[in-house]
C-alpha cells in the first residue's frame, strides 16, 4: 500500500466512517441530480465509467477485520462476525471521485464464483453486478464532514448470491456528483 495515498484518504474514510446515515426519504438532496447518484440501483462504477475517458481503481486497504471493531449498525447489517475491508479510490481520468469502504462478511467470501480478497485494483460493482443474482437494499445517505467541508456519502447492503456485505461511498469534490451535466 502507498504510504502517502494512505495518508492523503484517511481523514475521509474517518469522516465516512462517522456519517449520520439517514434514510433517502428524510434526506434534504440538495438537488435532483445528487438524489439520482445517491440512489443509483446499479453499479455506481459502470454509470463512473461512462462519464470519463480512463476510470481506474486504486485499492487502499484489503484485509481481514475482527467483528469487534465493526460499529453497531455494520453488525445489524450484516451479522457480527469478522469481515475482508475493502477500501479504494475510484478516479476518472486520474482525478480522486470517490472513496469507497466495503466490508465483506466472511461467510459471503465462501462458496462465491469470485474470490473478494483478490479484486485488486477491478472496481467491486463491476464484479458484483455481473453475477446472476444481486439486489441492493439498506440504502442510507447523508453528509461527511471533514472540518469545514461537507460530502455526499451513501451507504448500502449489497446481496450477491444472496450473501450481504455493505459498501459505502463518499463523493469527493470533483465527483460528476456535483457537476451540472452528469446525468
Amino acid at each position: 500500500m502507498n504510504t502517502s495515498m494512505n495518508k492523503r484518504i484517511s481523514p475521509y474514510l474517518v469522516s465516512l466512517v462517522e456519517v449520520e446515515w439517514q434514510n433517502p426519504n428524510s434526506f434534504e438532496y440538495p438537488n435532483e441530480r445528487t438524489r439520482h447518484w445517491l440512489e443509483e440501483q446499479g453499479s455506481l462504477s459502470r454509470r463512473l465509467s461512462q462519464t470519463c475517458q480512463d476510470f481506474t481503481v486504486s485499492q487502499v486497504h484489503n484485509h481481514i477485520v475482527k467483528a469487534e471493531s465493526l460499529s453497531s449498525e455494520e453488525s445489524q447489517l450484516l451479522s457480527e462476525q469478522d469481515c475482508l475491508l475493502r477500501e479504494v479510490i475510484l478516479r476518472g481520468d486520474e482525478i480522486d471521485w470517490i472513496i469507497g469502504r466495503t466490508l465483506i462478511p466472511n461467510s459471503t467470501l465462501i462458496d462465491q464464483q469470485y474470490d473478494f480478497s483478490q479484486q485488486g485494483e477491478v472496481p467491486l460493482g463491476v464484479t458484483v453486478f455481473s453475477a446472476a443474482n444481486v439486489e441492493r437494499d439498506a440504502l442510507q445517505v447523508g453528509w461527511a464532514y471533514l472540518g469545514t467541508q461537507r460530502f455526499l456519502a451513501r451507504r448500502s447492503r449489497l446481496w450477491m448470491n444472496h450473501k450481504p456485505m455493505l459498501v459505502a461511498e463518499l463523493f469527493l469534490p470533483s465527483s460528476p456528483i456535483y457537476i451540472e451535466d452528469s446525468e
